[in-house]
């Protein structure tokens, strides 16, 4: 089991001359995961790595799970506002500077009170990519899920924006599958943890004629759609 030490911080910044948005989560045993994504493409990428003795290396993958670069940061230190590193291919000598700028952290067990701080998510689709709304009321421990907002790829156009009261699961609050096997790929956001292994999500399904998503009626714990049987099971 992981435990959060330093709870998720988003920067905006560059690589190179290219704007990018990163977001961390970075664990006491010294993990870390991270998505960035480069503003004009808005493609989320996953890395992961490791703070070592203030040194935090995240490896990017190719699509056949291999290392293909590294980003760097020598001197990472979540209070500093500013952040350089290096992004570097693992297969040739290009490398370029990074810098980032913190815009805001979600701890936890602070007594401050905030409202619509988004962060970007693992999954996208080929059009549209999704970031959950972060809010946490003054006197409680930790932060919300209050809603999702569904964007367009490279306008950063606002296309839905979705209503919710679900709780924060890391960075992977998103999913994405085809839930009605229609064929058209829909979403579903992590809503809460039970005893043992059990889950649940909220399912939000694409309507082809409004161009808009709606929660569907599927319930249950730690839902597994089958997409060969086109059948929904449920484990508990």
């Amino acid at each position: 089991m992981k435990f959060n030490l330093f709870g998720q911080t988003n920067y905006t910044g560059f690589i190179d001359k290219y704007p990018i948005e990163l977001v961390t989560y970075i664990y006491s045993d010294g993990y870390a995961k991270a998505i960035y994504a480069y503003s004009n493409y808005d493609e989320p990428i996953v890395i992961s790595g490791e703070l070592k003795q203030s040194k935090l290396t995240l490896y990017e993958k190719d699509n056949k799970e291999k290392n293909r670069a590294t980003l760097t940061f020598s001197n990472f230190d979540t209070k500093s506002n500013q952040l350089v590193g290096t992004w570097k291919e693992l297969n040739s000598d290009k490398q370029y500077k990074i810098t980032l700028t913190k815009n805001f952290e979600i701890n936890y067990g602070d007594n401050i009170e905030w409202k619509e701080r988004e962060i970007i998510q693992p999954f996208s689709l080929k059009d549209k990519y999704f970031k959950l709304v972060i809010s946490k009321a003054k006197d409680n421990f930790h932060a919300n899920v209050a809603g999702v907002r569904v964007y367009e790829k490279k306008t950063d156009k606002l296309i839905q924006k979705i209503d919710l009261e679900c709780q924060l699961w890391g960075l992977d609050n998103i999913s994405v599958d085809d839930y009605n096997f229609d064929g058209i790929t829909d979403f579903s956001v992590f809503e809460q943890s039970y005893a043992g292994p059990n889950t649940s999500r909220l399912y939000f399904l694409y309507n082809p004629k409004t161009k808009k998503y709606f929660e569907s009626s599927f319930t249950g714990t730690s839902l597994e759609f089958d997409q060969e049987a086109k059948t929904i099971y449920e484990h508990n």
